[in-house]
């Protein structure tokens, strides 16, 4: 059984080969991803400012664990939290939850409504990881606050035709703030799609660990305005 502590101390291990180390990079992010686990390395390339070649910087590894690390943290304390109140509740009788679900545990049944990110590893929230789930858990809390519930953008939401009507998602994350009236779920797919590949190999960033200005193309608004509804098959009638 994979560990992310285990993996964690691989990243941080310098008597590893870099690629040994990115790689349990990598299987941190299948324990522990709150943006999907390719929005979240691509996150944290740009982070840690990973560079292209891991040679001039190893120190990006462990600066991108780390992140991780703190965030990870912020969850599993919260998650036990959550975890000790549900056996309380049962213990009294009440089987069935009571409040909202935790914002870790999603109802597949229903769409996610940062479902973008999983297809567009380049919309996500700007903020760093543990910023994003002390916003989750505040908000999980009742807290209101201002902005896109993901990432708090408060600029105009980008209005997107699905062809059943029309959807509004965040400009800054794509997340979807009010979903298409027609009541039928819908997912959303980039008009430029960017391989998986050329993303793990970091083609996006440059040598000294900065973004590349000219790659992919369209980003921001302009990138969320370019996305594409579908009806997902499996909420076909």
């Amino acid at each position: 059984m994979t560990s992310f502590l285990t993996h964690r101390q691989r990243v941080h291990d310098d008597a590893l080969p870099l690629h040994r180390r990115h790689s349990a990079l990598r299987t941190c992010l299948t324990e522990f991803a709150p943006y999907g686990l390719r929005a979240t390395y691509h996150h944290l390339t740009l982070s840690a400012r990973m560079p292209r070649r891991l040679e001039a910087d190893p120190e990006s590894l462990v600066r991108a664990v780390e992140e991780l690390h703190e965030a990870r943290v912020l969850r599993t304390a919260r998650a036990e939290q959550y975890g000790a109140r549900r056996r309380a509740e049962k213990r009294a009788g009440q089987r069935s939850p009571t409040g909202p679900s935790p914002w870790w545990q999603p109802d597949w049944r229903e769409p996610w409504p940062n479902d973008a990110w999983r297809h567009d590893p380049f919309l996500h929230p700007a903020l760093d990881l543990p910023g994003y789930v002390r916003r989750q858990n505040a908000l999980l809390d009742g807290v209101e606050l201002p902005g896109c519930p993901a990432c708090g953008e408060t600029g105009a939401p980008v209005a997107l035709s699905t062809g059943d009507g029309t959807a509004e998602l965040c400009p800054g994350c794509a997340r979807v703030l009010r979903p298409c009236p027609c009541g039928r779920p819908h997912s959303y797919e980039p008009e430029l799609r960017v391989g998986w590949s050329r993303i793990w190999q970091r083609e996006h960033m440059t040598g000294a660990g900065e973004p590349d200005p000219h790659w992919p193309g369209r980003r921001g608004r302009a990138r969320i305005e370019r996305l594409v509804a579908y009806r997902p098959a499996c909420f076909l009638a």
